[in-house]
């Protein structure tokens, strides 16, 4: 006895009615589901597992930010997770059937429509608040009274840092004295200047722990920009401007490799660019004070 196809050609039969496996749009239906629910199980498992995660948090103000970002994923993963099954559900809901039964076209439901509108406009411009706060504490609040300050100079393709020493002024720089070779890359001119004389640029940008650090930012020549992950600090460097940020440091840092952490920069600044690195050296007061006046005594030597 002939079936399927066949049958139904031979016999004039309806053909709907005599096939004997499933249409091939079901299992297409089927495994786009299957792969959707996959992706979204997979996805979360990779961040509630914490697969790839934050470094350590260095600084006081690390918490809030991460906090910041641990509720916003919290809140758009929901919002991913009933999206993706949702989808996967409707792929499957309305897949081609034996049966014959259509899916019924549907121009849309306005009120549905303006309740999820209104739903991520709340919740994006609440979270852009919160979040706004957090940096709005960081770059609009200035250090407080005591805080050490230091340049950091970004240039193809490395960094300089520049410490006042103890009379705690900035020697002013000059452009046309400014020369590597002969190790003065920020053109310092301590013969003339009074405040420039007990100052010293350091490779290394050396800092206290648990003492305020007032960075004050500049470029010698194109954008650049200063990104500290353990210290969840990243701000651009933009060539003629002076951009201040703060920072503190806790204990934490003195208890991950050795207080040594890697400064990168996050802006395509030349050919060079993915050799622009500095490193954050965090150090006791006491540290840091043997430092201090071992640097001062070698740029007095110069």
């Amino acid at each position: 006895m002939k079936t399927g196809w066949s049958a139904g050609f031979l016999t004039g039969g309806n053909w709907p009615a005599m096939r004997t496996s499933p249409p091939r749009g079901a299992n297409m239906g089927f495994a786009i589901a299957l792969v959707l629910v996959l992706i979204t199980a997979i996805s979360v498992y990779i961040f509630a597992g914490h697969v790839w995660w934050f470094p350590v948090d260095i600084s006081t103000h690390g918490a809030a930010i991460d906090h910041q970002f641990n509720l916003t994923l919290l809140l758009t993963g929901v919002v991913f997770v009933l999206a993706q099954l949702g989808l996967g559900f409707f792929v499957w809901k309305y897949r081609d059937r034996q049966d014959g039964r259509k899916v019924v076209y549907s121009h849309g439901n306005n009120k549905l429509e303006a309740t999820w509108t209104t739903a991520a406009s709340i919740l994006f411009i609440g979270l852009n608040l919160m979040g706004y706060l957090i940096w709005a504490n960081m770059h609009f609040t200035g250090p407080a009274p005591g805080a050490l300050r230091v340049e950091v100079w970004g240039q193809q393709f490395a960094y300089n840092f520049h410490y006042p020493g103890p009379d705690g002024q900035f020697g002013p720089t000059h452009v046309e004295k400014m020369n590597d070779a002969i190790g003065n890359p920020l053109g310092l001119d301590r013969d003339h200047d009074a405040s420039a004389k007990d100052d010293f640029v350091a490779a290394t940008l050396a800092v206290p722990v648990n003492r305020e650090i007032e960075l004050v930012l500049r470029s010698k020549d194109v954008g650049h920009s200063f990104f500290v992950r353990e210290l969840r600090v990243q701000q651009d460097i933009v060539p003629g401007m002076e951009i201040p940020i703060h920072f503190t440091t806790t204990d934490e840092a003195l208890k991950h490799n050795d207080g040594r952490y890697e400064i990168v920069c996050t802006q395509l600044c030349g050919l060079g660019h993915y050799k622009m690195r500095a490193f954050l050296q965090v150090m006791t007061e006491a540290d840091f004070a043997k430092w201090q006046q071992q640097q001062e005594a070698e740029a007095q030597s110069q």
